[in-house]
């Protein structure tokens, strides 16, 4: 397998003097793997019986991004055996002469620092540190008491007010860390093909984040790539499954959605949209007709709706016509996962969706905010379709996340 430059100079990291290891830099750029193997084994050649930490944002993400690739790889079972504790979500390595543990863990909220309690590290490696609280980050470095213990992260770029950015890629001589940033030519095992398919799957800040590798701000339209002649749609389609997404509201506006899912793409095929902000409030039963007309007499597989309509799901359910379902209310992953669907003309609007298509020229990025959020007016049929997208992109649209 052919190495980088930069990916040797991660193999090289643990015989430095350096106490940390920052890997940013653009997406598919060979990080993470390199930084497992270093890390294991590194731990293995300096230590016996003692426990390491591997954190991502879940427990189960960092399964994913860490341990089963490691597990797969025939370099790390020719030099150790593996053992994969998966009730106690632990690895156990051992090359017959040394074992040890690595726990891992899940930073996904501010209380997930308690998880970590207690522990005493000889070392811990962070996945996509950028999306793990602070406190947990600080709460598992504070565990590292084993003399000698070193500190390893990778992540995509984030804010430039990110507390990451800000406390550790900002002040490097503070925690005597090193920091390679990487782009997606620091790969060698991606062809030109595959880099021009990434390239093409972004758009704007995800574009200067995830591949160019920048810390930049959120800011103007959130999706700057729409455009009239490659997403509006002028006749309806057939075939595929019909889905439902609502943005609920009583005075604030509901929009409701009407989807055909096939091969692939997302059509927004007919729009419902009424604002309560003209004196014209609508009761759940009201808008439980308008849903009923909207659908017509089409076999909708589900209705996906903002998880916080919780009276006008339980009207829906009431008369056990529709399957619902809570929407994945995940805003900036799920205006990523969107705006690469978008970026790759797989979603399209009917013409007739003019609040939609209105929208689309007026959702823009809160600039006022040192974190990623979007502006709180003109969204509601874009959190609608953010809604479906995300919550059905392990069932349709899985190549986008």
């Amino acid at each position: 397998m052919p190495i980088s430059q930069k990916q040797k100079q991660i193999l090289a990291f643990p015989f430095t003097s350096y106490d940390a290891l920052i890997c940013d830099g653009a997406v598919r750029s060979g990080k993470t793997v390199f930084m497992t193997i270093a890390f294991i084994d590194d731990a293995m050649r300096r230590y016996n019986h003692v426990r390491f930490a591997i954190c991502g944002k879940t427990v189960g993400s960092a399964v994913q991004n860490i341990i089963m690739p490691y597990m797969g790889l025939t370099y790390a079972h020719d030099k150790y055996s593996l053992r994969w504790k998966r009730s106690d979500k632990m690895l156990v390595v051992s090359d017959g002469k040394h074992e040890n543990v690595f726990e891992v863990f899940g930073g996904k909220d501010e209380g997930s620092f308690a998880l970590i309690q207690g522990r005493t590290l000889a070392g811990v490696l962070f996945d996509e540190v950028a999306l793990q609280p602070r406190s947990f980050v600080e709460q598992a470095l504070a565990r590292c008491s084993v003399d000698g213990s070193k500190f390893w992260f990778n992540c995509n770029p984030d804010s430039p007010q990110h507390w990451f950015y800000t406390e550790w890629v900002q002040q490097l001589k503070k925690h005597n860390a090193l920091r390679l940033h990487f782009q997606l030519s620091d790969n060698p095992s991606l062809t030109e093909r595959i880099i021009q398919r990434y390239e093409s799957m972004y758009t704007g800040v995800f574009y200067d984040r995830y591949i160019r590798g920048e810390w930049v701000v959120a800011q103007g339209l959130v999706y700057p790539m729409f455009a009239t002649d490659r997403h509006i749609a002028h006749k309806h389609g057939a075939g595929g499954e019909w889905y439902v997404s609502v943005d609920y509201g009583t005075l604030n506006p509901c929009a409701m959605l009407l989807w055909r899912i096939s091969d692939g793409r997302a059509h927004l095929e007919q729009e419902y949209y009424h604002s309560g902000r003209d004196g014209t409030l609508k009761t759940d039963e009201e808008y439980y007709e308008a849903l009923c007309k909207l659908i017509g007499d089409r076999n909708v597989t589900r209705i996906i709706i903002d998880p916080s309509a919780a009276s006008f799901r339980a009207t829906i359910q009431r008369h056990g016509r529709f399957v619902v379902q809570n929407a994945l209310n995940d805003v900036v992953n799920g205006i990523r996962v969107t705006a690469a669907m978008l970026n790759d003309g797989r979603i399209t609007i009917h013409e007739d969706c003019v609040n939609t298509i209105r929208e689309f020229g007026l959702y823009s990025w809160d600039e006022k905010f040192t974190d990623d959020r979007v502006i709180k007016e003109n969204d509601h049929a874009m959190d609608a379709m953010r809604y479906l997208i995300y919550t059905l992109r392990n069932r349709y649209f899985r190549y986008y996340d």
